[in-house]
């Protein structure tokens, strides 16, 4: 007897590749664009390229991090007195919203990617430029005109950390440069963060739209908040089934975010939670964090994707406070996907913590 020959089933389609982002050698040319793109010149050139050098180009001491620790704040009290200045009749609560809003690290980021920053930066990191390649493709398909979303992001991936922090870095060497003076900061700044947000064009709705829409099906949304690597995380809940993700370093953005994501889950794949209360099983895919490697691997089988890689990125601090930061890549059906962890005491929770922001990417689709 002939052994029966197995039917093949169509070949795998070819993973998508991203061209990485590029890099301005020449470090001359590359703080030239900068004062071109600012219109102004730098006294000491020296704070220009400490701001663009990454940490995995360099010790913690030359990179931007300091600038960007002076950045964050230079920003938030800028738009703190541009914002109480032009609003006379908002109180402290909408004010607050406004700032978060505007110095968000979703709305950062895609200053970085509108003025094309990233290539300028100095970095020994591979993962991060297909991190960063990933946010720049997707952000090129967002609608122009939607910016009451920016600050809730709106895009599969999520905003990588390292394009805003560039923006403040360079902010901070401006503000340095010129002897810490707030009003030339914000005259030679204010324009890249053009069009600002404000009370007419932010999209402050989405929380009261999902508890109208959930009232009208006899249902309930429930919000969970919790702190991980000091960002704020918001899960939301109908009928027991996870609907809706948020994250952000401010708390009322991440709960916008998070009733945002909810909304538009609820119009499309997780429609039925509202009309029977019973979800299609991916609310579980995201848990607690010591679970989430393991439901990952779960995840990748079920759909016959190969199995996760996860990656040691960076081991830092001394012997008794050590520090490990993992990444982890998946080959999905429509391309690769990596995501990289908080920093953790041990390499077990690092990976899971990659597993559990790969988890949140997976569940927007």
């Amino acid at each position: 007897m002939k052994p029966t020959s197995r039917k093949r089933g169509p070949p795998a389609p070819d993973p998508v590749v991203l061209r990485p982002p590029g890099f301005v050698a020449d470090r001359a040319e590359a703080a030239a664009r900068v004062e071109r793109l600012l219109s102004y010149q730098f006294r000491d050139r020296r704070l220009l390229e400490e701001a663009l050098t990454h940490q995995s180009f360099a010790d913690d001491a030359l990179s931007y991090q300091r600038l960007e620790f002076v950045g964050d704040s230079a920003l938030g009290l800028a738009f703190s007195n541009f914002l109480y200045l032009t609003n006379p009749t908002l109180g402290p609560g909408p004010l607050s919203t406004l700032r978060a809003a505007n110095i968000s690290t979703e709305k950062l980021a895609r200053v970085a990617v509108r003025h094309d920053l990233y290539p300028l930066l100095r970095r020994n990191c591979p993962r991060l430029d297909l991190l960063v390649g990933q946010f720049i493709e997707t952000v090129k398909q967002e609608p122009e005109d939607d910016l009451g979303t920016v600050p809730y992001g709106g895009s599969v991936v999520k905003a990588p950390k390292v394009l805003a922090d560039i923006v403040e870095a360079i902010a901070a060497a401006v503000y340095v440069d010129c002897k810490f003076d707030l009003e030339k900061l914000w005259k030679v700044t204010r324009w890249l963060f053009e069009p600002i947000i404000t009370a007419e064009t932010i999209d402050e709705q989405p929380v009261t739209m999902l508890h109208e829409l959930c009232q009208k099906h006899g249902k309930t949304a429930q919000f969970k908040t919790w702190q991980k690597g000091g960002m704020t995380v918001v899960n939301v809940f109908v009928a027991g089934e996870l609907v809706g993700i948020g994250t952000s370093e401010q708390k009322v953005i991440a709960k916008l975010n998070a009733a945002r994501d909810a909304l538009g889950k609820l119009a499309g794949a997780k429609q039925q939670v509202l009309t029977t209360g019973v979800g299609n099983g991916l609310g579980d895919e995201v848990g607690e964090l010591r679970e989430c490697k393991q439901k990952l691997n779960e995840q990748c089988s079920r759909k016959n994707w190969p199995k996760p890689i996860f990656k040691l990125e960076k081991e830092d601090g001394p012997a008794h406070e050590r520090k490990f930061i993992c990444s982890v890549q998946v080959e999905a059906a429509k391309g690769n996907f990596v995501t990289i962890g908080d920093p953790m005491s041990r390499v077990k929770d690092a990976e899971n913590s990659a597993a559990q922001k790969m988890l949140e990417v997976l569940l927007k689709f």
